[in-house]
């Protein structure tokens, strides 16, 4: 058995649990999420933070980040057998691992921290405790985020290959329904061309389809685990069409920047409206996972003879539970309805060239290889008087590209300082894109075709409010409110007669705080001065000064 196999190897190489108590998961690798896969296993840890979190294998710490793509705080471990291990969320770290941080924070008087470490200044064994597991950056509510990458290829890899032998799991996977999806203008599907979805009732229905020509299919199915209410993504999922393979999955490394093409493997479109992922059972023309593979015709079934096709999907986990599920589509002769065509308006943009769409006052460039599929948009512009640009959308709904896209706009009128210029991106909220002016145009990048572009202008520094001065004293702790209402905070810093000291962000909050204790400031307890100073995303700055007694 290969499962039997890869356990048998990880538990020689040393691979433990992270955690000093029976290991449970809110949530596994590879699960389909908007934008991206789920890199890693989220590990409970009771609903709290301050649990141990101990290295799964020996190496070294290679690299320590703070405040850096939604982990919070992180920490990597790199293990001799060409693997690293990712430790995301986390609330502090271990005492030697905290000075090595600190020194950097200090050195580069940042917060903000990306701290690369050589193989001997921080070696760790099996089973050592390196942090204390916490809720910072982008959690939702207390966990560890354990990812493992290949540390050649940084491809992420599914930890429960290693750690498997950790969990119990005899429950298998369980299908909720399919969908059907007709290829415009060369199938049908019980007589409709548009994409249709039906219940699994029981593992084998007994309900008759018909269909003629080119159908793909996609499935909505789900793990479980004992002791644990979470639904969890699908290892291995297989379809077979009168025994024959078209379709096979094994979610078990990807590359990370093929991260965006889960959009494509997925019903992206579906989920947006529904959130409920239809995981598709063939490949799109632009998709090149490598952990999908397909007969010849891309996984689609083409019905082109009147009898009996006899479907079934297999669904397995890590642990080799597994499930089936059938159902019979007879082939019935059919006229293929016309090719659906864009609606009015609509451009469309094809997957594997170049697009470039250009109206007076904008320019939209998406490259090759960041859609799916050929993609029809409907461009808008709205125009307002009181603004600096007009306003252009270009997709009803949501439409993510695989990378960055380009979009220019022309300014009206004149501004003070061009230099504050940027491009702001309204969909679920407003987001600062950056962007740079150049002759009357400021150009930014862009990953969401359903989003409205605009340009916007900054020139009013950040805001900064004492938040519990009563207490500062008594406690040595220093609490400061930072806010700037447009383009963001980017940086801040903070002085104790001139000597920087450590701010940090209090989690969840638009605050930060200092402790005294644990800066290099002496404590003499004369009155001291603070100087407080806040940068925004457009060079604006803010500066507060008072005087404490320390």
């Amino acid at each position: 058995m290969i499962f039997a196999s890869l356990l048998l190897s990880a538990f020689s190489l040393g691979y433990v649990s992270p955690v000093n108590y029976e290991l449970s998961l809110a949530g596994n690798f590879g699960e389909p999420r908007p934008n991206h896969f789920h890199g890693g296993i989220d590990v409970r840890t009771g609903g709290v933070e301050g649990k141990p979190v101990f290295s799964i294998a020996e190496g070294y710490v290679s690299r320590i980040t703070v405040g850096l793509a939604g982990f919070g705080n992180a920490l990597y471990v790199t293990h001799p057998d060409g693997r690293t291990s990712v430790y995301c969320h986390l609330k502090s770290f271990s005492p030697r691992i905290k000075r090595l941080l600190m020194k950097w924070q200090y050195m580069h008087q940042s917060y903000v921290a990306d701290v690369r470490l050589r193989p001997d200044d921080c070696p760790v064994s099996r089973g050592m405790f390196i942090a204390v597991s916490g809720n910072t950056g982008a959690s939702l509510a207390p966990h560890i985020h354990l990812e493992l990458h290949d540390t050649k290829t940084w491809n992420m890899l599914d930890p429960l290959d290693f750690l498997g032998h950790c969990i119990k799991d005899n429950m298998a996977p369980t299908a909720h329904g399919f969908m059907a999806y007709p290829q415009n203008g060369k199938g049908v599907f019980n007589g409709g061309s548009s994409k249709q979805t039906f219940g699994f009732t029981s593992h084998h229905l007994s309900r008759k389809f018909t269909a003629w020509g080119k159908v793909g299919f996609g499935i909505w199915a789900d793990d479980y685990m004992e002791n644990a209410y979470n639904r969890y993504g699908i290892r291995r999922t297989l379809l077979t069409v009168d025994g024959k393979v078209v379709f096979e999955s094994t979610v078990d490394n990807i590359p990370v920047q093929k991260n965006m093409m889960v959009n494509s493997w997925g019903d992206y479109e579906h989920f947006y409206h529904t959130g409920v992922w239809y995981m598709k059972s063939f490949s799109e023309p632009g998709n090149t996972l490598q952990i999908l593979r397909t007969d010849e015709n891309r996984g689609l079934v083409d019905f082109n003879e009147e009898r009996d096709y006899h479907i079934k999907y297999t669904l397995s986990d890590i642990k080799g539970n597994t499930s089936e599920y059938t159902f019979t589509v007879t082939g019935e002769k059919h006229d293929y309805p016309a090719m659906k065509q864009s609606y009015a308006g609509g451009v469309l943009m094809r997957w594997n060239r170049i697009n470039v769409y250009s109206v007076p006052g904008m320019q939209l460039v998406v490259p090759q290889g960041l859609l799916p599929d050929d993609v029809y948009i409907r461009p808008r512009m709205k125009q307002y008087p009181d603004r600096l640009s007009s306003s252009y959308s270009f997709y009803a709904g949501s439409m993510p590209l695989k990378k960055w896209g380009e979009i220019s706009i022309f300014l009206k009128g004149r501004v003070a300082n061009p230099d504050k210029l940027y491009i702001v991106s309204r969909f679920d909220k407003e987001r600062f894109m950056g962007g740079t002016y150049h002759d009357g145009w400021v150009t930014a990048h862009i990953r969401e075709l359903g989003a409205s572009y605009e340009i916007d202008y900054d020139d009013s520094p950040p805001v900064i409010n004492e938040v519990g001065r009563d207490s500062w004293d008594r406690t040595k702790v220093i609490r400061l409110g930072i806010y700037d209402s447009k383009s963001g905070i980017k940086s801040y810093k903070g002085f104790v007669d001139g000597e920087f000291v450590l701010f940090e962000p209090i989690s969840k909050s638009n605050m930060v705080m200092c402790r005294l204790d644990d800066t290099p400031v002496r404590k003499t307890g004369a009155m001291r001065k603070l100087k407080f100073i806040v940068t925004d995303n457009r060079d604006n700055t803010s500066s507060f000064e008072t005087y404490i007694e320390y």
